[in-house]
């Protein structure tokens, strides 16, 4: 939510020595424009089986973090034909709990405090992080992520898509979109789950539950890591990937 491609610019590179890499912004995240409105899961799934279209590729391993695990498991149910392989890391779509944070993003109004915040947090985050760094300390990953994702809905335009996007999947009481009632779906096609133990967004527990939808599914547990594996510990990240393919 409110990330972008800049969240796996450390494995994007690795994996690109091996494998054609596709890593598309969805729309109103990252460099990719808003949309039209409609910011499902359903629209989102539909436009990247038109983006695979447009490049040519009829087959893809399809993976998603965070939010875009759900858009994942939702692009594997509609063009299952599409799909070799699945890869779920922190993935929205699988249980209700979710961050309080997000929660009261979902609620009336949120919108005019990220209107006055999203600058002066995400600044606030860049100087925590600095500051962390000439101790010699390292700062914390999901820390800096959220600060950059934040920067950017300083945006009218972008903040409206993250809002038109989180509420789609997100309300007061917790994810509101059950991706994962229908993995069962899936359960011919090789699945990998990649989560970090301490994840302060989605609780790993989510990853240890889909694990009874799906026993075929391999689960990946990186102890010491939040939210974003792929970010925090790129090289096992990369090696657990290359295995899996």
């Amino acid at each position: 939510m409110a990330g972008s491609t800049e969240n796996w610019r450390e494995v994007i590179e690795p994996l690109a020595r091996a494998h054609t890499v596709i890593a598309p912004d969805l729309p109103g995240h990252g460099s990719s424009a808003p949309g039209g409105g409609d910011y499902s899961l359903g629209a989102h799934a539909a436009g990247l089986r038109d983006l695979l279209v447009a490049l040519g590729h009829e087959r893809a391993t399809v993976i998603g973090h965070s939010l875009g695990g759900g858009v994942a498991m939702q692009f594997t149910y509609q063009f299952p034909e599409q799909v070799e392989r699945l890869v779920l890391v922190s993935s929205g779509g699988l249980g209700p709990e979710v961050s309080p944070v997000l929660r009261a993003a979902a609620l009336p109004g949120a919108d005019l405090f990220i209107a006055a915040t999203a600058g002066p947090g995400a600044r606030l985050g860049s100087a925590l992080g600095r500051g962390l760094g000439a101790l010699g300390l390292r700062p914390n990953t999901d820390l800096a992520e959220v600060a950059r994702g934040y920067a950017s809905l300083a945006d009218g335009e972008r903040r409206a898509a993250f809002l038109a996007t989180l509420r789609a999947v997100v309300g007061t009481g917790g994810q509101k979109v059950a991706a994962g009632d229908r993995l069962y779906l899936a359960e011919a096609l090789p699945i990998l789950i990649v989560w970090g133990r301490e994840d302060p967004i989605i609780p790993v527990g989510h990853a240890e539950a889909a694990l009874e939808t799906i026993p075929g599914a391999r689960l990946e547990v990186f102890d010491g890591v939040g939210h974003l594996p792929q970010v925090e510990a790129p090289g096992r990240f990369v090696a657990v990937l290359e295995r899996f393919l």
